[in-house]
């Protein structure tokens, strides 16, 4: 430590400065805790050594994601289109056939039965493991085309009618149909997808969430810190594809009902 009178250095155990000859005995123990605060302010790591650590953890966690998500092996591929495309059909011509031929009621039960059925599949699809878009997007297109040709061959055995729409407002209520299921289960893809990626999160919270607010504290309030600007953008990912299950549920009801209400 140094004098507080000349600033020479002082022996730790010196109650008088050998240069100045002063009296350090009142000054003693708060030149200590000043010593003590350094020696501990030294020990704090600065933002760039957050970033550093938070980016390593962020890799080690990468790396253990990457190696559970092995490629599926053809078997479960199928599995889950028999179970995720070809049920949800099944279910769906089935209901058709219960409403509009063994009870004969309004075809709103049918639509929203319709919108029903899918969001669920689609859901604990994406819920459990993670899936390539694109394939299942076409999947779902074929669901909904396969769910409304098969109504119309179904009511075509009992009355005798084209399984074809015959006008272009018979086609545009057909494809309003199909795009009613298939934004249902569009919706459940999205919803599944948002909790298997916060399911993901979890295990990350554990480790980065502290660095990410010790982060916060250490830069002060009120600055776009490292840690502030991640929980920013884990958080504008996170409902921003709840906004986006919001809105294709939205048009699934839309499409699914406009041709009746209206």
């Amino acid at each position: 430590m140094n004098c507080p009178y000349c600033l020479s250095d002082v022996n730790e155990e010196a109650l008088v400065c050998r240069t100045c000859s002063r009296d350090l005995y009142l000054f003693k123990p708060m030149m200590t805790k000043v010593a003590d605060l350094e020696r501990r302010l030294e020990e704090i790591p600065n933002s760039e050594a957050y970033e550093k650590r938070i980016a390593e953890l962020e890799a080690v966690l990468d790396e253990q994601e990457q190696g559970q998500l092995k490629p599926r092996s053809a078997w479960k591929e199928l599995r889950d289109i028999v179970v995720y495309l070809l049920v949800p059909l099944i279910l769906l011509l089935l209901a058709h056939a219960l409403i509009t031929i063994v009870y004969d009621t309004s075809m709103v039960y049918l639509r929203l039965i319709s919108m029903a059925i899918p969001l669920p599949f689609g859901y604990f699809l994406f819920k459990g493991h993670q899936h390539k878009l694109f394939p299942w997007f076409i999947g779902v297109i074929f669901l909904a085309i396969s769910s409304v040709i098969g109504m119309s061959w179904i009511t075509s055995l009992v009355d005798g009618s084209s399984v074809w729409p015959r006008s272009t407002v018979e086609w545009r209520e057909v494809l309003e149909y199909a795009a009613s299921i298939s934004f249902s289960f569009l919706t459940g893809m999205l919803l599944g997808g948002v909790a298997f990626a916060n399911k993901r999160r979890h295990r990350r919270s554990a480790l980065i969430n502290p660095m990410l607010r010790a982060a916060a504290t250490g830069l002060g309030e009120g600055k776009l810190s490292p840690g502030n600007l991640y929980i920013l953008m884990k958080n504008i990912q996170e409902y921003g594809a709840t906004v986006i299950a919001l809105g294709t549920t939205a048009l699934s009801i839309y499409t699914g009902l406009k041709g009746i209400i209206s």
